[in-house]
């Protein structure tokens, strides 16, 4: 018959007769315990006896001849578990055969370097320290000569930028106590405006709605001059061939206005002209830069190529060369132009729904463009394909000018948090 054993709790009645703490259990933090002979335990408890709360704080000290470590039962550096469950260990007697269970508490050792003592409120700055302070305590401590450089330019570096934001911060607020920030409000709004309407010369005291936005500021007369040779191809097409330029997925807006081509000899060319200038803009709103052999295939005019380079683009260096590259703000003023070209053989209204499309702009950008010329702005039912209504919005010049409030229409920014 197997022998059996008697479980028996003695940690209870031994605490309240003679208040004896509970056992304790320790782990280091840097590896485990090879020999426990070699290492000597003292427990400390605290004297204030009549305290509930500093009455059970214990230290538990352990010194080796290498190093000391140190663990507690209280503050930050204490195990949370302690507080939140109850530990027991069995200690087994084989000749009484009896088990004695204990209560036992845990406690973290953490080696403690003879001479530096860390109080709770140094723990508990380094504990509030960020990763990015960390690394860099340990690079004054133990980094190479290299890095402790890169720390030191760094520090350098953020003191220079802390300094120019304070030194900006100071400037501007000078700026502002000196003339007001109604006066500033007024001239940013100035500023804009006027840059929204260098977009295309605007005469805004004109009588008649084709001199608001002149043709020869469009297209000038030698450019269109020029263009008699290759508008030739589009005053020739018939009506099977603006149906197969629609299969080909050639701009919207230019077939739109290919279907209307009058019948007139002298109004089929003044239109073949614009259309061709137009799909031309239309082209390099797709591209991202241009050189002297844009639209070759096409026999696009040198004076032609020229006004882009001038007028549309912006000169980049890079990789040993300069570049004619077209940023997005000259992408606004592209369609800016093609909008008032279509004002001019549109009957001064234009599908901006259709433009913002071939131009791969938004729908909002085109919208802004629009108003920044001051055109009026309308929703209207077009038939689509596939004989489905869509709501377009149309634009359309009319006199006297419209005059946009800036602070209405800008859309409200998000505040940085």
């Amino acid at each position: 018959m197997a022998a059996s054993y008697v479980w028996k709790h003695c940690n209870e009645e031994r605490e309240e007769r003679e208040e004896r703490p509970p056992a304790a259990i320790v782990q280091f933090s840097n590896g485990k315990l090879r020999n426990a002979d070699l290492v000597d335990f003292t427990l400390y408890r605290n004297t204030d006896l009549s305290n509930p709360r500093k009455k059970n704080r214990r230290i538990l000290a352990a010194e080796t001849d290498r190093l000391c470590y140190v663990g507690n039962n209280y503050g930050a550096e204490a195990l949370k578990c302690n507080t939140l469950c109850k530990y027991y260990v069995g200690v087994l007697d084989k000749k009484t055969r009896t088990m004695n269970v204990h209560n036992v508490e845990l406690f973290s050792m953490q080696p403690v370097i003879p001479g530096e003592t860390v109080t709770e409120v140094d723990a508990l700055e380094h504990k509030n320290k960020s990763y990015r302070e960390k690394v860099d305590s340990l690079i004054e401590a133990f980094g190479t000569n290299k890095q402790k450089r890169a720390l030191s330019s760094r520090r350098l570096n953020q003191v220079g930028s802390e300094m120019l934001h304070s030194a900006v911060a100071k400037a501007a607020e000078n700026v502002i106590q000196k003339k007001g920030l109604q006066a500033l409000e007024r001239d940013v709004a100035q500023t804009e405006a006027q840059q929204e309407m260098s977009l295309l010369p605007c005469h805004a005291d004109a009588d008649k709605l084709e001199d608001v936005y002149l043709f020869d500021d469009i297209i000038s007369p030698a450019e269109y001059e020029a263009l008699e040779v290759p508008a030739q191809a589009l005053k020739e097409l018939s009506s099977e061939d603006v149906l197969k330029m629609r299969e080909d997925g050639s701009p919207q807006v230019l077939i739109q206005e290919m279907q209307c081509l009058p019948k007139d000899e002298e109004s089929r060319e003044h239109m073949a002209r614009c259309l061709w200038y137009l799909k031309q803009l239309i082209k390099l709103s797709s591209q991202r830069r241009i050189n002297l052999k844009f639209s070759l295939e096409e026999g696009c005019p040198r004076i032609v190529v020229n006004r882009f380079l001038k007028t549309f683009t912006m000169e980049t260096f890079s990789d040993g060369r300069i570049n004619n590259t077209i940023p997005s703000s000259m992408k606004t003023k592209i369609a800016a132009y093609a909008l008032a070209l279509l004002l001019h053989i549109g009957d001064f209204q234009v599908d901006l729904t259709l433009l913002h499309r071939d131009l791969q702009l938004t729908e909002n950008k085109m919208l802004d463009v629009a108003r920044s010329m001051r055109l009026k702005i309308v929703k209207k039912s077009v038939l689509a394909s596939g004989d489905v209504m869509e709501d377009h919005k149309i634009g359309v010049l009319e006199l006297p000018l419209i005059m946009y409030n800036q602070r209405v229409e800008r859309k409200k920014r998000k505040k940085m948090t």
